[in-house]
Order: C-alpha cells, then sequence, then structure tokens
C-alpha cells in the first residue's frame, strides 16, 4: 500500500536545518570544490512541502561522488542507485517513503544543476507561479 504524501505548510525551521545539514555533509565530504544548495519545496519561503530537505551537491566529476558514498553512510545517508538519470547521484537519509534529507548530486554548472536552480529560484520570485504551484 502506498503510503500518502502528506504536505505541511511552510517551515521557517526548514532554513536552518538546511544549513545544519549542509555543514554536517562538507565536514564529513573534506571537499573544497563541493558546492551545496537548498533545493526542492523546502527551499522556497511561503510553499508547502512534503518535510523532505532536498539538497543538492555540485562536483565537478560524477566519478568522484563514488568515494562519497562511505563517509554519507557515515551520516546516516544510503546511496540509491537511478539508472534511468545518468547525470545524478543520489543518496536518501532516512527510511525509505520517510526519508527526511534527499541529497542529489550532479555535475557543477551542467544542465540539470541549472534547471534546479532555474526553478527554485522561480518560485521564490513570483508569487502567484507559487500559488499555482502549491494548489498541484
Amino acid at each position: 500500500m502506498e503510503k500518502t504524501v502528506k504536505i505541511e505548510a511552510y517551515n521557517p525551521d526548514w532554513v536552518s536545518e538546511f544549513h545544519q545539514e549542509k555543514a554536517r555533509i562538507l565536514e564529513v565530504l573534506k571537499n573544497d570544490s563541493l558546492c551545496v544548495e537548498h533545493i526542492g519545496s523546502t527551499s522556497v519561503m511561503g510553499l508547502g512541502a512534503k518535510p523532505i530537505l532536498d539538497i543538492m551537491a555540485g562536483v565537478q566529476h560524477l566519478a568522484e561522488v563514488d568515494t562519497f558514498i562511505e563517509p554519507l553512510k557515515s551520516i546516516g545517508y544510503e546511496f540509491v542507485p537511478h539508472k534511468e538519470f545518468p547525470e545524478r547521484r543520489f543518496f536518501r537519509k532516512g527510511q525509505w517513503r520517510a526519508g527526511t534529507q534527499h541529497l542529489h548530486i550532479y555535475r557543477f554548472g551542467s544542465e540539470q544543476w541549472k534547471n534546479q536552480l532555474s526553478f527554485r529560484d522561480y518560485l521564490r520570485s513570483r508569487p502567484d507561479v507559487r500559488k499555482q504551484y502549491q494548489q498541484f
């Protein structure tokens, strides 16, 4: 049986939770060239969302993500391979369908990277569109 998706009202704590998780990720990966962004619905002030933080990290080469698996495991992330998304590496924190964080890793500056940021920034800057999006 599928779990019902629960959308919560915007929670301003999501911003501080992101910053705390970003610090944990950067500390464990010890990677100075890693860029980390808050994406997804929890990154858009005023937008209701599933209470799962979507975090995006940008790397120079996706091959380097193989070295992230064990360090991220030490702070609760599980690597989830998705062959249908060859330009993304995905990690989940928490149980399947009950996770607390999703970490999406793309090549920094790639089309996928830019699309994630553009969509987030568009929703942030357009209250009318944000309202329509929330109604879906």
